[in-house]
Protein backbone atom coordinates (compact mmCIF):
# COMPACT_ATOMS: atom_id res chain seq x y z
CA UNK A 1 0.00 0.00 0.00
CA UNK A 2 1.33 3.42 -1.17
CA UNK A 3 2.47 5.67 2.12
CA UNK A 4 0.06 8.12 3.17
CA UNK A 5 0.91 11.09 5.14
CA UNK A 6 0.93 10.94 9.02
CA UNK A 7 0.98 13.95 11.28
CA UNK A 8 3.18 13.75 14.10
CA UNK A 9 1.88 15.23 17.27
CA UNK A 10 3.86 18.68 18.52
CA UNK A 11 4.12 17.08 22.18
CA UNK A 12 5.81 13.92 20.82
CA UNK A 13 7.57 15.78 18.04
CA UNK A 14 11.66 16.06 18.69
CA UNK A 15 11.93 17.55 15.83
CA UNK A 16 11.64 21.51 14.93
CA UNK A 17 8.69 20.38 11.38
CA UNK A 18 5.98 18.51 11.56
CA UNK A 19 6.44 18.02 7.90
CA UNK A 20 7.85 14.41 7.05
CA UNK A 21 10.37 15.31 4.48
CA UNK A 22 11.80 18.48 6.34
CA UNK A 23 12.62 16.06 9.11
CA UNK A 24 14.16 13.82 6.82
CA UNK A 25 16.39 16.17 5.80
CA UNK A 26 16.88 17.14 9.15
CA UNK A 27 17.49 13.80 11.00
CA UNK A 28 19.53 12.12 7.89
CA UNK A 29 23.73 12.07 7.17
CA UNK A 30 25.90 14.78 8.18
CA UNK A 31 24.01 18.87 8.10
CA UNK A 32 26.86 21.11 8.49
CA UNK A 33 26.87 23.88 6.29
CA UNK A 34 30.33 22.79 4.89
CA UNK A 35 28.97 19.58 3.50
CA UNK A 36 26.16 20.94 2.13
CA UNK A 37 28.28 23.64 0.05
CA UNK A 38 30.29 21.14 -0.81
CA UNK A 39 27.87 18.90 -2.40
CA UNK A 40 26.32 21.52 -4.16
CA UNK A 41 30.11 22.17 -5.76
CA UNK A 42 30.16 18.73 -6.71
CA UNK A 43 26.77 19.37 -8.80
CA UNK A 44 28.18 23.01 -10.29
CA UNK A 45 31.20 20.46 -11.25
CA UNK A 46 29.65 17.99 -12.74
CA UNK A 47 27.78 20.79 -14.76
CA UNK A 48 30.63 22.22 -16.00
CA UNK A 49 32.99 19.53 -16.66
CA UNK A 50 30.44 18.59 -19.42
CA UNK A 51 29.44 22.04 -20.87
CA UNK A 52 33.47 22.31 -20.77
CA UNK A 53 33.08 19.24 -22.88
CA UNK A 54 30.66 19.99 -24.76
CA UNK A 55 31.62 23.54 -25.82
CA UNK A 56 34.34 22.79 -28.10
CA UNK A 57 32.43 20.36 -31.09
CA UNK A 58 30.00 22.80 -30.90
CA UNK A 59 32.38 25.70 -31.37
CA UNK A 60 33.57 23.20 -34.07
CA UNK A 61 30.53 23.00 -35.92
CA UNK A 62 29.01 26.80 -35.40
CA UNK A 63 32.17 27.56 -37.32
CA UNK A 64 32.54 25.46 -39.72
CA UNK A 65 28.74 26.56 -40.47
CA UNK A 66 30.08 30.26 -40.98
CA UNK A 67 29.72 31.61 -37.39
CA UNK A 68 32.48 33.92 -36.40
CA UNK A 69 34.13 33.57 -32.25
CA UNK A 70 32.77 36.99 -32.40
CA UNK A 71 29.42 36.34 -32.75
CA UNK A 72 29.53 33.23 -30.73
CA UNK A 73 31.14 35.60 -27.73
CA UNK A 74 28.50 38.19 -27.72
CA UNK A 75 25.72 35.37 -28.08
CA UNK A 76 26.72 32.25 -26.77
CA UNK A 77 22.88 30.83 -26.94
CA UNK A 78 23.94 30.77 -30.36
CA UNK A 79 25.61 27.43 -29.76
CA UNK A 80 22.35 26.04 -28.37
CA UNK A 81 20.82 26.85 -31.68
CA UNK A 82 21.09 23.58 -33.82
CA UNK A 83 19.89 25.42 -36.95
CA UNK A 84 22.18 28.17 -36.92
CA UNK A 85 25.52 25.92 -35.85
CA UNK A 86 23.73 23.15 -38.19
CA UNK A 87 23.81 20.14 -35.96
CA UNK A 88 20.91 17.57 -35.91
CA UNK A 89 18.51 18.70 -33.25
CA UNK A 90 17.68 15.49 -31.11
CA UNK A 91 21.89 14.97 -31.13
CA UNK A 92 22.02 18.48 -29.53
CA UNK A 93 18.97 17.64 -27.41
CA UNK A 94 21.11 14.42 -26.23
CA UNK A 95 24.12 16.86 -26.12
CA UNK A 96 22.69 19.33 -23.54
CA UNK A 97 20.69 16.91 -21.48
CA UNK A 98 24.22 15.13 -20.49
CA UNK A 99 25.09 17.92 -18.31
CA UNK A 100 22.40 17.01 -16.41
CA UNK A 101 23.44 13.20 -16.46
CA UNK A 102 26.83 14.51 -14.92
CA UNK A 103 25.11 17.00 -12.67
CA UNK A 104 23.47 14.32 -10.69
CA UNK A 105 26.06 12.19 -11.23
CA UNK A 106 28.27 14.56 -9.07
CA UNK A 107 25.56 15.23 -6.79
CA UNK A 108 24.52 11.66 -5.95
CA UNK A 109 28.21 10.44 -5.20
CA UNK A 110 29.15 13.36 -3.03
CA UNK A 111 25.68 12.88 -1.23
CA UNK A 112 26.71 9.45 -0.65
CA UNK A 113 30.10 9.50 0.57
CA UNK A 114 30.68 13.41 1.88
CA UNK A 115 27.13 13.99 3.61
CA UNK A 116 26.25 10.12 4.29
CA UNK A 117 23.07 10.59 2.76
CA UNK A 118 20.82 8.18 0.33
CA UNK A 119 19.53 9.89 -2.93
CA UNK A 120 16.12 8.97 -1.81
CA UNK A 121 16.28 11.35 1.22
CA UNK A 122 16.20 13.82 -0.56
CA UNK A 123 13.15 13.18 -2.60
CA UNK A 124 10.75 12.21 -0.02
CA UNK A 125 10.01 11.91 3.41
CA UNK A 126 8.60 8.48 3.55
CA UNK A 127 10.67 5.10 2.70
CA UNK A 128 10.39 4.42 -0.75
CA UNK A 129 9.89 6.84 -3.54
CA UNK A 130 6.04 7.11 -4.63
CA UNK A 131 6.01 6.43 -8.57
CA UNK A 132 2.46 6.15 -8.68
CA UNK A 133 2.12 9.65 -7.82
CA UNK A 134 5.00 10.52 -10.18
CA UNK A 135 3.50 8.75 -13.22
CA UNK A 136 0.11 10.09 -11.80
CA UNK A 137 1.04 14.16 -11.92
CA UNK A 138 2.59 13.24 -15.33
CA UNK A 139 -0.48 12.18 -16.90
CA UNK A 140 -2.53 15.45 -15.53
CA UNK A 141 -0.26 18.17 -16.63
CA UNK A 142 0.94 16.02 -19.86
CA UNK A 143 -2.77 15.73 -20.75
CA UNK A 144 -3.13 19.40 -19.96
CA UNK A 145 -0.58 20.44 -22.38
CA UNK A 146 -1.66 18.59 -25.04
CA UNK A 147 -5.24 19.67 -24.72
CA UNK A 148 -3.92 23.43 -24.75
CA UNK A 149 -1.73 22.68 -27.89
CA UNK A 150 -4.60 21.52 -30.18
CA UNK A 151 -7.37 23.65 -28.78
CA UNK A 152 -4.84 26.35 -29.62
CA UNK A 153 -4.07 24.46 -32.95
CA UNK A 154 -7.48 24.05 -34.28
CA UNK A 155 -8.69 28.04 -32.87
CA UNK A 156 -5.80 29.50 -34.99
CA UNK A 157 -4.49 26.95 -37.63
CA UNK A 158 -2.68 30.14 -39.38
CA UNK A 159 -0.53 30.52 -36.21
CA UNK A 160 0.59 26.94 -35.45
CA UNK A 161 2.21 25.20 -38.10
CA UNK A 162 1.93 20.60 -38.46
CA UNK A 163 5.09 19.71 -39.04
CA UNK A 164 4.97 15.41 -37.47
CA UNK A 165 8.16 14.03 -39.89
CA UNK A 166 7.97 10.67 -38.81
CA UNK A 167 11.65 9.51 -38.74
CA UNK A 168 12.67 12.86 -37.07
CA UNK A 169 10.06 12.38 -34.40
CA UNK A 170 10.91 9.00 -33.37
CA UNK A 171 14.74 9.99 -32.94
CA UNK A 172 13.46 13.07 -30.66
CA UNK A 173 11.25 10.57 -28.90
CA UNK A 174 13.40 8.40 -27.69
CA UNK A 175 16.31 11.19 -27.27
CA UNK A 176 13.45 12.91 -24.87
CA UNK A 177 12.14 10.15 -22.98
CA UNK A 178 15.64 8.47 -21.93
CA UNK A 179 17.32 12.43 -20.54
CA UNK A 180 14.40 14.58 -20.19
CA UNK A 181 13.03 12.80 -17.32
CA UNK A 182 17.11 12.85 -15.81
CA UNK A 183 17.17 17.12 -16.28
CA UNK A 184 14.43 17.43 -14.70
CA UNK A 185 14.39 14.94 -11.73
CA UNK A 186 18.07 16.73 -11.27
CA UNK A 187 16.26 19.99 -11.33
CA UNK A 188 13.88 18.73 -8.56
CA UNK A 189 15.94 16.76 -5.99
CA UNK A 190 17.90 19.79 -6.05
CA UNK A 191 15.51 22.40 -6.11
CA UNK A 192 12.79 21.20 -3.97
CA UNK A 193 14.59 18.04 -2.26
CA UNK A 194 18.21 19.19 -1.33
CA UNK A 195 18.64 23.07 -1.05
CA UNK A 196 14.71 22.85 0.55
CA UNK A 197 15.75 20.87 3.09
CA UNK A 198 19.02 22.73 3.54
CA UNK A 199 16.89 25.96 3.88
CA UNK A 200 14.58 24.26 5.93
CA UNK A 201 17.72 23.39 8.67
CA UNK A 202 18.37 27.15 9.03
CA UNK A 203 14.73 28.79 8.92
CA UNK A 204 12.94 25.68 11.30
CA UNK A 205 10.02 26.11 8.97
CA UNK A 206 8.77 25.53 5.15
CA UNK A 207 7.67 29.55 4.05
CA UNK A 208 11.63 30.72 3.83
CA UNK A 209 12.94 27.67 2.31
CA UNK A 210 10.04 27.97 -0.60
CA UNK A 211 10.17 31.70 -1.31
CA UNK A 212 14.02 31.22 -1.95
CA UNK A 213 14.43 28.03 -3.78
CA UNK A 214 11.68 29.50 -6.12
CA UNK A 215 13.58 32.95 -6.30
CA UNK A 216 16.68 30.69 -6.88
CA UNK A 217 15.49 28.69 -9.54
CA UNK A 218 14.17 31.65 -11.47
CA UNK A 219 17.34 33.25 -11.66
CA UNK A 220 18.79 29.99 -12.77
CA UNK A 221 16.62 29.59 -15.54
CA UNK A 222 17.47 33.54 -16.55
CA UNK A 223 19.51 32.62 -19.25
CA UNK A 224 17.14 30.98 -21.61
CA UNK A 225 16.29 32.22 -24.67
CA UNK A 226 12.54 32.73 -23.59
CA UNK A 227 13.58 35.69 -21.38
CA UNK A 228 15.49 38.00 -24.01
CA UNK A 229 12.73 37.17 -26.57
CA UNK A 230 9.77 38.42 -24.62
CA UNK A 231 11.41 40.25 -21.25
CA UNK A 232 12.15 39.57 -18.09
CA UNK A 233 9.04 41.16 -16.61
CA UNK A 234 7.20 37.82 -18.10
CA UNK A 235 9.59 35.18 -17.71
CA UNK A 236 10.77 35.51 -14.41
CA UNK A 237 6.98 35.74 -12.75
CA UNK A 238 6.69 32.61 -14.46
CA UNK A 239 9.63 30.72 -13.85
CA UNK A 240 9.25 32.07 -10.01
CA UNK A 241 5.71 30.61 -9.97
CA UNK A 242 6.42 27.78 -11.48
CA UNK A 243 8.54 27.01 -8.66
CA UNK A 244 6.86 28.14 -6.29
CA UNK A 245 4.35 25.84 -7.66
CA UNK A 246 6.29 22.55 -7.23
CA UNK A 247 7.50 23.79 -4.15
CA UNK A 248 4.05 23.93 -2.28
CA UNK A 249 3.35 20.55 -4.37
CA UNK A 250 6.84 19.35 -2.42
CA UNK A 251 5.73 20.76 1.26
CA UNK A 252 2.05 19.53 1.20
CA UNK A 253 2.55 15.88 -0.16
CA UNK A 254 6.19 15.68 1.91
CA UNK A 255 8.16 14.80 -0.93
CA UNK A 256 8.82 16.03 -4.73
CA UNK A 257 7.01 13.09 -6.62
CA UNK A 258 4.48 14.90 -7.61
CA UNK A 259 6.69 17.66 -8.74
CA UNK A 260 8.99 15.99 -10.35
CA UNK A 261 5.88 13.71 -12.48
CA UNK A 262 4.95 17.69 -13.61
CA UNK A 263 8.23 19.04 -14.04
CA UNK A 264 8.92 16.18 -16.34
CA UNK A 265 5.95 16.34 -18.32
CA UNK A 266 6.22 19.97 -18.72
CA UNK A 267 9.32 19.61 -20.65
CA UNK A 268 8.62 15.84 -22.22
CA UNK A 269 5.48 16.55 -23.61
CA UNK A 270 6.60 20.12 -24.76
CA UNK A 271 9.58 19.24 -26.21
CA UNK A 272 7.85 16.63 -28.69
CA UNK A 273 4.65 18.18 -29.02
CA UNK A 274 5.42 22.24 -29.95
CA UNK A 275 8.22 24.03 -30.46
CA UNK A 276 9.29 27.60 -31.05
CA UNK A 277 12.11 30.14 -32.61
CA UNK A 278 12.82 31.20 -28.67
CA UNK A 279 12.06 27.93 -27.19
CA UNK A 280 15.12 26.48 -25.27
CA UNK A 281 14.53 23.17 -26.07
CA UNK A 282 14.54 23.52 -30.56
CA UNK A 283 13.51 20.09 -31.35
CA UNK A 284 11.75 18.60 -34.65
CA UNK A 285 8.29 18.80 -32.72
CA UNK A 286 4.70 17.56 -34.17
CA UNK A 287 3.90 21.54 -34.39
CA UNK A 288 5.72 24.60 -34.32
CA UNK A 289 4.16 27.71 -33.66
CA UNK A 290 5.24 31.11 -35.84
CA UNK A 291 3.33 33.62 -33.30
CA UNK A 292 4.18 33.39 -29.80
CA UNK A 293 1.83 35.48 -27.03
CA UNK A 294 3.85 35.12 -23.58
CA UNK A 295 1.21 37.17 -22.24
CA UNK A 296 -1.42 34.44 -23.01
CA UNK A 297 0.83 31.51 -22.66
CA UNK A 298 1.67 32.62 -18.82
CA UNK A 299 -2.54 32.97 -18.02
CA UNK A 300 -3.17 29.47 -19.98
CA UNK A 301 -0.35 28.43 -17.53
CA UNK A 302 -2.06 29.97 -14.56
CA UNK A 303 -5.28 28.07 -15.52
CA UNK A 304 -3.06 24.41 -15.76
CA UNK A 305 -1.44 25.13 -12.78
CA UNK A 306 -5.31 25.70 -10.76
CA UNK A 307 -7.03 22.67 -12.43
CA UNK A 308 -3.59 20.26 -11.58
CA UNK A 309 -3.56 21.63 -7.94
CA UNK A 310 -7.12 21.08 -7.60
CA UNK A 311 -6.91 17.60 -8.84
CA UNK A 312 -4.09 16.26 -6.65
CA UNK A 313 -5.59 18.39 -3.72
CA UNK A 314 -8.64 15.90 -3.82
CA UNK A 315 -6.99 13.08 -4.70
CA UNK A 316 -4.64 13.06 -2.45
CA UNK A 317 -6.12 15.38 0.50
CA UNK A 318 -3.38 17.51 0.41
CA UNK A 319 -5.11 20.13 2.57
CA UNK A 320 -2.82 20.42 5.74
CA UNK A 321 -1.33 23.87 5.25
CA UNK A 322 0.61 23.52 8.26
CA UNK A 323 3.40 21.23 6.93
CA UNK A 324 3.93 24.68 5.28
CA UNK A 325 3.84 26.93 7.61
CA UNK A 326 6.27 24.76 10.53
Amino acid sequence: MENTQTQIPESKNPFPFNNLFLIKGYATGKNDIGYYLLCIASAMLGYLVFQTILVYPLISAATSNGISMEAILKDPNILFNPDAIGINRSLLLALMMGMFVFTLLFFALALKYFQKKPLSSVITGFEKIRWKRYFFSFSIWGTLIVILTVVSYLISPNEIELKFDFPKFIILFLVSVIFIPIQTATEEILFRGYLMQGFGQIFKNGIAPLIITSLIFGLMHGTNPEVKTHGILIMMPYYILFGAFLGILTLLDEGSELAMGIHCANNLVSAILICSKSSVLQTDSIFYTTIENPGAEFLSWIVMALICFFILFKKYKLSNWKLIIR
